[in-house]
C-alpha cells in the first residue's frame, strides 16, 4: 500500500487527483464545526450518548457533526439512501431497468435522478431531525423562521456534500461519497482511543480487558481484510469463433463475486429495523408502545439483550442474501454468457447455468452473512459483559467500511498506475 501510495504521488496527474481529494476532505471536516444557528448541542449529545441508538450510528457516519449539530449533520445519508432506493426500483419498474442497459446515457440519466431523489430525502429527512432535536428542547427559538433556517441549512449542507462527492468521483480518487463515509469514521479514531485509554488510567476497565479487546480489533481487522478480498470465482470457457475471416481461439475466463457491498448494506438495514422502534419509543417515554421496546423480556428490540442480539444475527443473515438476490440478476448473466459464446464447463447453457449461479449466490451469500453477523454481534456481547467499553458498539460496521473503502481506492490507484505505465503493443 505504502509503495502504491509513493508510486501514485510520483505521477503528476495523480498527485493532482490526490491533493484535490484531499482538499475537499478538508472542506468537509471544516464544515462539520460550523454550528446551525439557533441549537443547543449540549442537548443533543444526550442523543448520541447511547452508542447502540439509530441516531448513534448516524453520528458515526457523519463523523460526529450530527452530535454538534453542524451545517453538515445529515453528511451523505440522503445520498447513500436515494442510491439504494434507486437501485431497488431499477429492478422493479422495467422503464428503469432499460434504461440501465443503455449505457453510459442509461446511467446518467439514473444518476440525475439519484440526485433529485436525494434533494427530496435530505428535505424529509431534515424535517424529521428537527423534530427530533425539539423534542429534546434544543430549539432555543421555536418560531417558524427557526424551523425555516434549520430545515434549509442542514438540507443545503447535505446536497453540498452530494456536490463535494461528485466533485472527488470525477477529479479525485475513488468513490466520493464513499471516502466522505471514510474519513468520518477515521476522524472519530483517536477520540476512541483516548477514552479507552482514559477507561484505562481510571480504573473502569482493568489491563487485561483492555489487552484482550485491542487482540481481538487486531484479529477481527485481519478477518475484515481476508473477508473483503475473497471472492467466489466461476469459471467461464469461451468457445471459438469466426471473426473478419480468421478464427478467435477460445478463451477461458471467469465472473468474481464478492460479498462486501450486500455485507455493509445488510449490516444498515438490520440496524434501522432493530433501532427504528426504539427511537421511535424515545419520543413518548411515558406509553404502552415504548414499555414494551424498552422494557418488555419478551421485545426483540430492547438493546443488550439475548433476544435483541438473536434477532440482530438473523436480520443481517437474511438482509446479506435478500439484498444479494436483488442486485445480482442470474437470468442476465447466463443470457449475456451464451450471447457472448460462453458456458460454464459442465453446465448447460440456458436454465441449468441460472439455477447454478442461483445455488452459488446463495451460498456466498449465506456465508458473508453469516460472516457479516459475527463480526457484528462480537462486540456487542463484549459490551453487555463489559460497560466500560460503550464506545465500540458500531466498531465491526466501521472496520467494515473503512477497509473496503479503502482497498478500493487502493485498487483505483493501482489501476490507474497501470493505464500510465502501459506501453501497448506497438512499443
Amino acid at each position: 500500500m505504502v509503495s502504491t501510495l509513493r508510486n501514485a504521488w510520483k505521477v503528476k496527474d495523480l498527485r493532482k487527483r490526490i491533493l484535490f481529494t484531499i482538499g475537499m476532505i478538508l472542506i468537509y471536516r471544516m464544515g462539520n464545526f460550523i454550528p446551525v444557528p439557533g441549537v443547543d448541542t449540549s442537548k443533543i449529545m444526550n442523543l448520541t450518548n447511547n452508542s447502540g441508538s439509530l441516531l448513534g450510528l448516524y453520528d458515526m457516519i457523519s463523523g460526529g457533526a450530527f452530535s454538534k449539530f453542524s451545517i453538515f449533520a445529515m453528511g451523505v445519508l440522503p445520498y447513500i439512501n436515494s442510491s439504494i432506493i434507486i437501485q431497488l426500483l431499477t429492478i422493479a419498474i422495467p422503464s428503469l431497468e432499460q434504461l440501465s442497459k443503455e449505457g453510459e446515457t442509461g446511467r446518467q440519466k439514473i444518476q440525475k435522478y439519484t440526485r433529485y431523489t436525494a434533494v427530496a430525502l435530505s428535505i424529509l429527512e431534515s424535517l424529521g431531525f428537527y423534530f427530533t432535536i425539539k423534542s429534546t428542547g434544543a430549539i432555543q427559538n421555536d418560531n417558524k423562521l427557526s424551523m425555516f433556517v434549520i430545515i434549509l441549512t442542514i438540507s443545503t449542507g447535505s446536497t453540498f456534500l452530494m456536490w463535494i462527492g461528485d466533485r472527488i468521483t470525477e477529479n479525485g480518487i475513488g468513490n466520493g461519497a464513499s471516502f466522505i463515509i471514510f474519513a468520518s469514521i477515521i476522524s472519530r479514531l483517536p477520540s476512541s482511543i483516548y477514552n479507552l485509554y482514559k477507561l484505562q488510567s481510571t480504573g473502569i476497565v482493568d489491563i487485561v480487558s483492555l489487552t484482550l479487546v485491542v487482540v481481538a480489533a487486531i484479529v477481527m481487522f485481519v478477518l475484515v481484510v481476508i473477508s473483503i478480498l475473497a471472492e467466489r470465482r466461476i469459471p467461464v470457457q469461451y468457445a471459438g469463433k469466426a471473426a473478419g475471416g480468421k478464427i478467435v481461439k477460445g478463451q477461458s475466463s471467469h465472473i468474481p463475486i464478492n460479498m462486501n457491498a450486500s455485507i455493509i448494506i445488510a449490516i444498515i438495514f438490520a440496524m434501522s429495523v432493530m433501532m427504528f422502534p426504539a427511537t421511535i419509543a424515545e419520543f413518548w417515554p411515558t406509553s404502552a408502545f415504548s414499555k414494551f421496546v424498552t422494557g418488555s423480556p419478551y421485545s426483540i428490540f430492547r438493546s443488550n439483550s439475548i433476544p435483541y442480539i438473536i434477532a440482530y444475527f438473523v436480520f443481517i443473515v437474511f438482509f446479506t442474501w435478500f439484498y444479494t438476490q436483488v442486485t445480482f440478476k442470474p437470468e442476465e448473466m447466463s443470457e449475456n454468457m451464451h450471447k457472448s459464446a460462453g458456458f460454464i464447463p459442465g453446465i448447460r447453457p440456458g436454465e441449468p447455468t441460472t439455477r447454478y449461479i442461483e445455488r452459488v449466490l446463495d451460498k456466498v451469500s449465506l456465508l458473508g452473512g453469516l460472516f457479516a453477523a459475527f463480526i457484528v454481534i462480537v462486540p456487542m456481547i463484549v459490551q453487555m459483559n463489559n460497560s466500560g467499553f460503550k464506545d465500540i458498539a458500531f466498531g465491526s460496521t466501521g472496520l467494515l467500511i473503512v477497509v473496503g473503502v479503502a482497498l478500493d481506492t487502493l485498487r483505483s490507484l493501482q489501476s490507474q498506475l497501470v493505464m500510465r505505465h502501459y506501453h501497448g503493443f506497438l512499443k
